[in-house]
C-alpha cells in the first residue's frame, strides 16, 4: 500500500508532505509510505495516474478520478490489475485480493 494526497478535491489535503503525513498516521494509523502530494487529473497530471487511469478507467469509461480515495490495485509485475472507487473499503478490497493471487 502506498498513499498519494492530492489537493485537487475541496482542497482536502492543503498541508505540507510531513503536515499530511502527521495528519493520516495520528487519525488513521497508517503504515505505509505516504509520497509527495501530486495531481491526479488535468494538466498538471502525474504520469503515474495516467497509467494506472488508462489501464483501469471507471466501468462508464471515463478515466478520471472524481474524488479522493480512488483506490487502484497494482500487482507485483506493475499490471494494473483492478480500480475501486470512493467508497470501496480497504475490507472490501482484501477480499478482493483472492482472486487477484
Amino acid at each position: 500500500m502506498a498513499g498519494f494526497p492530492c489537493n485537487q478535491f475541496g482542497a482536502q489535503e492543503p498541508g505540507t508532505p510531513a503536515e499530511i503525513r502527521k495528519f493520516v498516521t495520528e487519525n488513521y494509523d497508517i503504515d505505509f509510505p505516504m509520497y509527495a502530494k501530486l495531481e491526479v487529473n488535468g494538466d498538471g497530471e502525474s504520469p503515474l495516474y495516467t497509467l494506472l487511469k488508462t489501464a483501469r478507467p471507471k466501468d462508464d469509461g471515463d478515466p478520471d478520478i472524481v474524488w479522493n480515495f480512488t483506490k487502484f490495485l497494482v500487482g507485483r509485475d506493475g499490471e494494473v490489475l483492478d480500480r475501486f472507487e470512493p467508497p470501496v473499503t480497504p475490507e472490501e478490497i482484501s477480499e478482493e485480493l483472492a482472486h487477484h493471487l
